[in-house]
């Protein structure tokens, strides 16, 4: 099991990300847009950079909704692969079967 405080820094992350995201869209497009004047374009960029470092997307981590494992993460389950197994190997996930050969 991860450490509380990290998983719920992590999701601390996620909240502020998905408050800023249309605010941080909308600079991002001013400042990539040739058409602007430069100008405005760094005008821009320093608002971007105001903004706070965790509400940005790449600072959030992928972590298992069981465990909150940050390592070895499955994204079409939101699973770590000790979770992922352990659910498997008892049965709770339709379709998936251990693997013989």
């Amino acid at each position: 099991m991860a450490k509380t405080s990290a998983v719920e820094k992590n999701k601390r992350r996620m909240k502020m990300v998905k408050q800023y995201a249309d605010r941080r869209a909308r600079l991002k497009a001013i400042a990539k847009d040739p058409s602007v004047s430069p100008e405005e374009q760094f005008a821009a960029r320093l608002k971007l950079a105001e903004l706070p470092r965790n509400s940005s997307k790449v600072r959030v981590r992928n972590r298992c909704e069981m465990s909150g494992r940050p390592r070895a993460f499955y994204r079409k389950f939101k699973l770590s692969r000790i979770a992922l197994r352990d659910l498997a190997s008892t049965g709770q996930i339709p379709g998936m079967v251990k693997s013989s050969w």
